[in-house]
């Protein structure tokens, strides 16, 4: 009943202007299948070894551990918040040996006096003003902004782990592609190092070709450079030092990557960080009402009974029961402004949540715009740079058949080997980013999408 007395605004969601849909999604139809409208998001790319990894995630993730520790401190906040609800009970005990100069002098040597007491008080504070109410309202806004930073936590350490796992298999693809070129480059230096002896080929196309082999096993050995360090980054994702930590080399495709149907009123909803903003806007309304309700003057009841004695024998006795009961009533008179200057900051601290509510719909918009793009164009570039890979792969054959032949020099044999090279780096590197793209979508649309 008192609790609708409460001073201050009553929450209201700001507004947001919000796209009926988005610009770059155009007429994009998503892959099939669709991405499961659960928070395994990730089993849609169907690798049951990002499976495994991302349920280490979600139990040795120290970035997680320390954000739902976080969440346990706002809880215990908001209990602590609601406990003022109710009166405050202490017990009290003492014993005391006590003697006046004045009673000294006048009687001589007066004994000291013994004082022995046993009591509680009790004391409450009626919430005339809502300032309790607000202050609850604030803890719970706050506590349930934790619970949706945890899970945020939760949704960028998936991503980062999705986005380090693919990158990490693109690497052992760029590795393979490379190891296979150093294979064909070496069987290309003997051959022209036979032809050079046979008199057929000059110094220069021997050059070209040891070139060639040398550049290849050093892009070869930066791959390997990427992939330990992707390695490595998972390894702290989930928990576990780099030295203890490997994932077994597999020598397949990447997956196809799959880009959900996202609306940006399902944005709005399931994005946990837009959540904590929006519940932080909440907690700052209440902290108005409470720094208005601390001007108005404080109602309270208190009491306390007990025992008071000087003889320890007698404490418990009826004569030395007492007790009191009565209500006050606490007003600042002057503070000087104190108390102005509090609701000024709690009202200047509401607008800076609102402000930063809005932003971060105004990100997660850009966010989804920019991976809708991105997944959008690299499809269609990775459709071109398919037909480019396989014609480069026809003429490096017909350049190494001319070759054999004597109808063309070496360099070009190099030159058709290094585009066909280049073409399939580039068609893994639009697969990866592929990917990556999708899981990024997959986070900016909060986790757990579907069509």
């Amino acid at each position: 009943m008192l609790a609708g007395c409460a001073i201050g605004p009553d929450y209201v969601r700001p507004g947001i202007d919000t796209p009926a849909v988005f610009k770059e999604a155009g007429d994009w139809k998503s892959a099939s299948p669709q991405m499961p409208a659960s928070d395994d998001w990730w089993k849609a790319f169907g690798d049951p070894v990002l499976d495994a990894l991302q349920a280490r995630v979600e139990i040795s993730n120290q970035n997680l551990r320390a954000a739902e520790a976080r969440y346990r401190q706002a809880q215990a906040l908001a209990d602590g918040a609601r406990a003022s609800w109710f009166p405050t009970i202490n017990a009290t005990a003492g014993a005391t040996r006590s003697a006046t100069a004045a009673a000294t002098a006048t009687a001589g040597s007066a004994p000291p006096k013994n004082s022995f007491n046993l009591g509680a008080t009790a004391s409450w504070e009626a919430d005339v003003w809502g300032r309790i109410a607000r202050n609850v309202e604030s803890a719970d806004a706050r506590l349930e902004a934790s619970e949706a930073d945890l899970a945020a936590a939760r949704l960028s350490a998936q991503a980062a782990l999705a986005q380090s796992y693919f990158q990490l298999r693109a690497a052992d693809r760029q590795k393979q592609f490379l190891d296979a070129a150093v294979v064909a480059y070496a069987r290309s230096l003997q051959l022209t190092q036979n032809r050079y002896a046979a008199g057929v080929a000059g110094k220069a196309d021997v050059a070209q070709a040891e070139s060639q082999l040398r550049s290849a096993r050093a892009a070869a050995l930066d791959a390997s450079l990427s992939r330990s360090q992707y390695e490595h980054a998972i390894a702290v994702l989930v928990g576990q030092a780099p030295a203890g930590f490997a994932i077994e080399i597999v020598d397949a495709s990447l997956p196809v990557a799959q880009v959900p149907v996202v609306l940006p009123s399902t944005l709005l909803e399931r994005r946990p960080d837009i959540a904590a903003a929006e519940r932080r806007v909440a907690a700052a309304n209440s902290a108005i009402g409470a720094a208005q309700a601390a001007r108005f003057p404080v109602l309270g009841l208190s009491a306390s009974a007990g025992f008071r004695r000087s003889d320890l024998a007698d404490l418990l006795t009826v004569p030395s029961r007492y007790w009191s009961l009565g209500p006050s009533l606490a007003a600042a008179i002057f503070d000087a402004g104190a108390k102005k200057a509090v609701v000024g900051q709690a009202a200047a601290s509401w607008e800076e949540s609102v402000a930063t509510y809005r932003q971060t719909v105004l990100v997660a918009f850009q966010e989804v715009e920019d991976n809708l793009a991105a997944a959008r164009l690299l499809e269609e570039a990775a459709t071109e740079q398919a037909a480019a890979v396989a014609a480069a792969a026809e003429a490096e054959t017909i350049a190494t058949n001319q070759y054999r032949a004597g109808t063309v020099s070496y360099l070009n044999v190099v030159t058709a080997q290094a585009t066909h090279l280049a073409a399939r780096r580039t068609a893994n590197d639009l697969a990866a980013r592929r990917l990556v793209a999708a899981v990024l979508l997959a986070k900016n649309a909060g986790g757990g999408v579907g069509p």
